[in-house]
């Protein structure tokens, strides 16, 4: 725990963000760095709780209460070890994490919970400035070597994991450099680039080999003695209704990697915004998930007049309700920081056509919807239209930011004869190894899209499970999930 009466004392405060005026003129991250000491009075409000659910909260099982005590102790060297062995990309999920955990604190109960994510982040913050994150050398090499496919938080995760454990591995990206959806997916105004870099030139110290703008094929696999697939849940939603063949509607992620990509000012001082351009243009982006928000603060970024996010679903409640107790996750209103930057956000509303001039979108076609309660165990809600509420909005650029549907199914996974399930995602046993005896798949490609935390716990999971297929046993750390008993040469 951290201080005794530490609760009583302080109350949660949060790290600050940089003005709006400020920020929406740069890509910059939006939070301001918090000073050591309030970061050590946050810590002091970790109570005794005797159970700490925050452990259960957190997928990877983080020991939140224990660097909270270290922290406030101003142990930081030891609070980097103690958050490091069940995390090993804290930077990420300090950033990026929508903090299950606190959620589940019981201090929040009552009042503001354990700023847990704040600390998580500055603990990591500090161990890079003060070097004490350093390459962890296997001790022995086992002669065995795996490939993985993909390289967003559960590859990373399950590569580093490996390695360590004595195996060489060997990642593969389609893309021009390492980091998958953390790259391309998601805004620099959330994770700089230089963070996942940084963290890359560790795991290469390591031993980690990363090969880029490559797609292998079952036969360069096949030299490996396991294949890990972390391909991700990259295939898009659509939105098939009359006019989604204009100019002017795209897919979000389509969107987001596009700005991702671009290196940023010319010399002459403009900016380069490539081919989907939000200056000066009315954005609509469907869909209000994490997603939706981050193309929001985008396109505010480049200088849209006007940007409206719709969603489906109604409004969700501002606080907790009595249907969704503590600790469970509650489904409730949380406004991102872009949403904070401007544009409106409209619930309950369906688009049933986009409409267009010479080619390219002009605007679409709404309908306010409800949702009807189901009637008999076992019904879901239905989605009933209101056709007196029609409406036209004026659109020069719609992005579709409706989530995935899992996996790319024809490239990797169809060349090994990988099988899915009913939900289209890599079917795994509890071992996490595919029907094809050797091949493992982690992250969003096996459990669907999901959060960040979850990707790096499964990548660690998953590392268990290889090991032992490949040695006979693990030393890896292990949380739970894995069936050892089950995992057979």
């Amino acid at each position: 725990m951290g201080k005794i009466t530490g609760f009583m004392e302080y109350q949660r405060e949060t790290a600050e963000q940089r003005p709006v005026a400020e920020r929406l003129h740069d890509f910059k991250e939006v939070y301001r760095s918090v000073d050591e000491q309030k970061i050590m009075r946050q810590a002091a409000r970790c109570m005794d709780c005797g159970v700490p659910f925050c452990h259960s909260g957190c997928p990877l099982g983080n020991l939140c209460p224990e660097w909270n005590d270290l922290v406030y102790r101003g142990q930081w060297e030891k609070a980097w070890e103690r958050l490091s062995g069940t995390n090993n990309f804290p930077e990420f999920t300090g950033r990026l994490c929508p903090a299950l955990c606190e959620e589940a604190c019981v201090l929040g109960i009552h009042e503001g919970p354990m700023t847990i994510q704040l600390v998580e982040k500055t603990i990591i913050e500090y161990a890079f400035t003060h070097g004490f994150v350093k390459p962890v050398l296997p001790t022995r090499r086992t002669g065995k070597s795996v490939a993985v496919v993909g390289s967003g938080p559960a590859g990373l995760a399950v590569a580093q994991q490996l390695c360590r454990a004595g195996h060489e591995v060997m990642v593969f990206e389609k893309n021009e450099k390492p980091g998958g959806l953390l790259r391309y997916g998601i805004p620099d105004f959330k994770l700089e680039k230089w963070v996942i870099d940084r963290r890359l030139e560790i795991m290469t110290a390591e031993g980690v080999k990363f090969v880029t703008n490559t797609d292998p094929s079952a036969e360069t696999l096949k030299e490996f003695d396991a294949v890990v697939l972390t391909t991700g849940s990259g295939r898009p939603r659509d939105l098939p209704i009359p006019g989604r063949e204009l100019s002017g509607v795209h897919f979000a992620l389509e969107y987001l990697s596009q700005q991702n990509r671009l290196l940023g000012a010319k010399p002459d001082g403009t900016q380069d915004w490539g081919r989907i351009n939000a200056k000066g243009k009315s954005v609509i982006v469907i869909g209000g998930g994490d997603t939706g928000s981050d193309c929001l603060g985008t396109a505010l970024r480049q200088g849209a007049t006007a940007v409206h996010s719709f969603e489906l679903m109604p409004m969700p409640p501002e606080a907790r309700t009595e249907d969704q107790p503590w600790p469970f996750w509650p489904m409730k209103l949380r406004t991102s920081s872009s949403h904070k930057e401007g544009g409106d956000r409209f619930w309950s509303i369906l688009t049933k056509e986009f409409k267009g001039y010479n080619g390219h979108v002009r605007s679409l076609v709404t309908v306010n919807v409800e949702w009807t309660q189901p009637t008999k165990k076992g019904e879901r809600p239905q989605l009933r239209e209101n056709p007196n509420t029609l409406q036209e909005w004026h659109a020069d650029l719609v992005l579709l930011a409706l989530g995935f549907l899992g996996p790319e199914t024809d490239d990797v996974l169809s060349r090994l004869g990988v099988a899915v399930d009913e939900r289209s995602n890599i079917k795994t046993g509890p071992d996490y190894q595919t029907n094809v005896p050797g091949v493992f798949a982690a992250g969003d490609s096996r459990r669907g899209q999901s959060l960040i935390v979850w990707a790096i716990s499964e990548g660690r999971e998953c590392a268990v499970a290889v090991d032992t297929w490949l040695t006979g046993a693990s030393s890896l750390p292990k949380r739970a999930g894995v069936d050892l008993t089950a995992i057979k040469r």
